[in-house]
């Protein structure tokens, strides 16, 4: 388990104490954006694996309950994580100012449409849900490390990149947060912006259905577990 907490504090740690920092700052200051980002998604690419692989051997040691799984919740989970693929998809598939290197769709005449006009960060808020269904459906000790570890970061990772693109991009970042949230809705709940259904009902909505439902059936091959076990079965990844 301290495996564990070792790979989540340095997943954790890489992006909300350098990523979205001016230490992130001065570091591209003496070596450049690309060497940076190259190094950095190395780094990402690393802790993700080991990551995964302490996952794996905590939970082969053992399940250690702490309220138990919630095999009652699954309805519920299977539709927030249609919601949490919808968010993931259109979040990796629209241009968006946060994003690395997208900067430039700031100077769009609309640069908050689609999925922005709910989130500036539809990523993340789809990674928080992903992340915070598996953790209270599993409900032990190596998923509270793991998923909580994402929790957090999609958490205040979103604080950080617009910390970040603020410091960077100004008045022109400032134009689209304006009319845009970090919390979804609140700028149409506010007023601020306009929920367009129409710009939803494309083709990046279907990707999302296919690839939810893709994972759904493949969940048992891809993680050694069907996505909706059965009572008594533990819902673990396969180490």
């Amino acid at each position: 388990m301290l495996n564990l907490l070792a790979a989540a504090a340095f997943f954790v740690g890489i992006h909300l104490l350098v990523s979205g920092t001016r230490l992130r700052d001065a570091v591209t200051a003496r070596i450049g954006e690309r060497v940076y980002l190259a190094l950095f998604s190395l780094a990402s690419l690393a802790g993700i694996v080991w990551l995964a692989l302490a996952y794996g051997a905590a939970r082969s040691s053992g399940y250690t309950p702490l309220w138990g799984q919630l095999h009652a919740l699954m309805p519920v989970a299977v539709v927030v994580m249609l919601v949490a693929f919808v968010l993931m998809v259109f979040g990796l598939l629209t241009p968006n100012p946060g994003a690395v290197m997208q900067e430039h769709t700031l100077d769009a005449e609309q640069p908050a449409r689609g999925i922005l006009r709910v989130t500036r960060h539809p990523f993340l808020w789809g990674a928080f849900l992903w992340a915070a269904t598996h953790l209270v459906i599993n409900g032990d000790a190596a998923a509270l490390i793991l998923f909580g570890a994402f929790v957090l970061l999609t958490v205040l990772g979103t604080r950080s990149i617009d910390a970040k693109r603020k410091r960077a991009l100004g008045y022109r970042w400032n134009r689209f947060a304006a009319v845009t949230s970090n919390v979804p809705f609140v700028a149409i709940l506010s007023g601020r912006n306009r929920l367009k259904l129409a710009e939803l009902a494309s083709w990046k909505a279907l990707i999302a259905v296919l690839a939810f439902f893709a994972v759904w059936h493949g969940h048992a091959w891809l993680f050694g577990v069907s996505a909706i076990p059965p009572p008594g079965v533990e819902v673990l990844v396969r180490p």
